[in-house]
Formats: C-alpha cells, sequence, structure tokens
C-alpha cells in the first residue's frame, strides 16, 4: 500500500478513536485512495445519516482527509466551510462517493473541494473547506514514500 494512503488511512482511524463527531454520524466511511492533494471515500447512505447535516460535515472531514494527504496529521481547524446541495443523494442502501482536492495550500491555510455524486455518477452536492495548517510528513508526488518526517508505519 501506498505511504500516502496507509498515512491518510491512520489520520482517519485517529478521527474514528477520538469518539467525536466523526465516530458517531460516518464511522462506515470508506477511504478508497489517496494521493497528495487527491482523497476518494465513499459511504453507504443509512437511514440514520440521510440528510443535508452529513454531507456539510463530510465535507469538513474530507477536506481535512486531502489536507491530510499532504503529510498533514494535525490537518488544522477549519476556518470557512461550505456546501451545495444539487440534487437528492440517494436513498437507504445507496453508496455515496466522493472526491476531496486540495486546490491550493499556503503556509498557513489550505483550500479544499469536495465533490459528492451519487451511484449513478450524478453530482449531487459539492463544498469547500479552508483549514489551518499544521505540517508533519512530505511523500513523493505519486505518495508511494516518504520524503521528509518519519512515517509510523
Amino acid at each position: 500500500m501506498a505511504a500516502c494512503l496507509r498515512f491518510t488511512r491512520r489520520v482517519w482511524r485517529s478521527f474514528l478513536d477520538n469518539k467525536g463527531h466523526d465516530a458517531q454520524c460516518f464511522p462506515n466511511l470508506v477511504v478508497k485512495s489517496a494521493v497528495p492533494g487527491t482523497v476518494e471515500a465513499s459511504l453507504k447512505v443509512e437511514q440514520y445519516n440521510i440528510h443535508g447535516g452529513l454531507i456539510l460535515s463530510l465535507t469538513d472531514t474530507l477536506g481535512s482527509l486531502a489536507v491530510a494527504s499532504k503529510g498533514h496529521f494535525m490537518t488544522g481547524v477549519s476556518t470557512d466551510i461550505g456546501t451545495s446541495f444539487i440534487r437528492p443523494a440517494g436513498k437507504v442502501g445507496d453508496t455515496l462517493h466522493a472526491k476531496a482536492v486540495l486546490t491550493n495550500m499556503g503556509k498557513q491555510l489550505a483550500f479544499t473541494r469536495v465533490d459528492f455524486t451519487n451511484p449513478a455518477g450524478e453530482l449531487v452536492a459539492y463544498g469547500f473547506d479552508t483549514e489551518r495548517l499544521q505540517e508533519n510528513v512530505k511523500f513523493t508526488e505519486d505518495g508511494e514514500q516518504v520524503v521528509e518526517g518519519k512515517d509510523l508505519e
């Protein structure tokens, strides 16, 4: 498994281990892929999570994971966040897909966009998340190896 994906999944596990909002709202989120600056994930739609608040919360979490994919274990705090809803995300039992992209990263702030698609591949919502940064490790461009900092696994 590539270093970037391994690291990003480790950050996701730390979110779950914290037993906060993420663990309560979408413990079954699956991080499918991660390369520096891009994370793809999926979530089965359940009766308890079929509402717009879920997508806004996922915008926050997946924005953080896009930052993590650049080697930031402590991803920071959102300073600005928003989501636009286009169509229903699906019904119970469907799988919601998401792609989070780091659109820009400076020394103190990171900007992300998250697109959500339904099982038919249609865009159902998109969001943005701006986060304050804290640096940890750096990966090769393809995400296969750590080139700066320490890979703990």
